[in-house]
């Protein structure tokens, strides 16, 4: 798991960042839209559509935009219709990428994706070429302040997760479970009386690449752009880099 708990956090705090400016807003409606479209309304039989209305409600988005993302995607009110794509590249060094996209115009979004890439030292690649890097999981990640080791294994398992990750140097415990039992994980822990720092779907690389110096400036750089980019929702790397260049991603 190396880097991946410190890089979520930094995603965490970027996130609460960009609402402040409403920035996030347009991709979360995206995503409760489309999660809404494939899955029906009701957060409490789509987990997809929960988790995204638990992101919205984090970064205190409205609940007027919330009903309004979820009628246009069950076709209650008009709205555009996203498709979802997933592109698959290299960044500096070697690091595989993962972008995730909702666009209603593929051609712009491909012929953007591709320039953003190759202006930052990265490459579009074909379909196939490094999603079997990544495993699709639910991911929570809790304070170590918050519970002993024991009791929150003890807790995580018996709602069904798949592994509980100790990290010495990192300050968050890391649970590993099915994209399906994220929200049954998380509501058991939650009943406990623990609170959770972060609990999302995300894409877990099987193995890293180290980058340094001047190439892991460059990578961060590219990811800011990607994510900048108004169809770009996720992006995923396989990367470790040093605490210090990370720490420069929310300075």
């Amino acid at each position: 798991m190396a880097g991946h708990s410190k890089w979520a956090q930094i995603k965490h705090k970027k996130a609460h960042v960009d609402a402040k400016k409403g920035k996030i807003f347009t991709k979360l409606v995206k995503e409760i839209s489309v999660a809404a479209r494939l899955g029906g309304g009701d957060p409490e039989k789509n987990p997809r559509l929960r988790v995204a209305i638990d992101k919205a409600r984090e970064v205190n988005m409205p609940m007027d935009n919330i009903k309004r993302a979820i009628m246009k995607g069950t076709g209650e009110l008009a709205g555009t219709s996203y498709e979802e794509i997933v592109y698959e590249g290299y960044g500096p060094g070697g690091v595989a990428l993962l972008i995730e996209a909702m666009t209603d115009n593929k051609n712009r979004t491909v012929s953007d994706i591709r320039h953003i890439l190759t202006k930052h030292g990265g490459s579009i690649g074909e379909s196939g070429c490094v999603s079997w890097i990544f495993d699709k999981k639910g991911y929570i990640l809790i304070d170590k302040k918050a519970v002993d080791e024991d009791t929150l294994i003890s807790l995580a398992l018996e709602a069904g997760a798949e592994d509980v990750k100790n990290d010495p140097t990192e300050d968050n415990y890391e649970i590993i479970m099915s994209p399906e039992d994220l929200n049954t994980v998380k509501s058991h822990i939650e009943a406990s009386g623990i609170p959770v720092s972060l609990a999302e779907v995300t894409m877990l690389p099987k193995n890293y690449v180290s980058v340094e110096g001047d190439v892991a400036d460059q990578m961060l750089k590219l990811i800011d752009a990607l994510e900048e980019h108004d169809d770009v929702q996720n992006v995923y790397a396989n990367f470790d880099i040093p605490d210090e260049a990370m720490n420069k991603a929310v300075a």
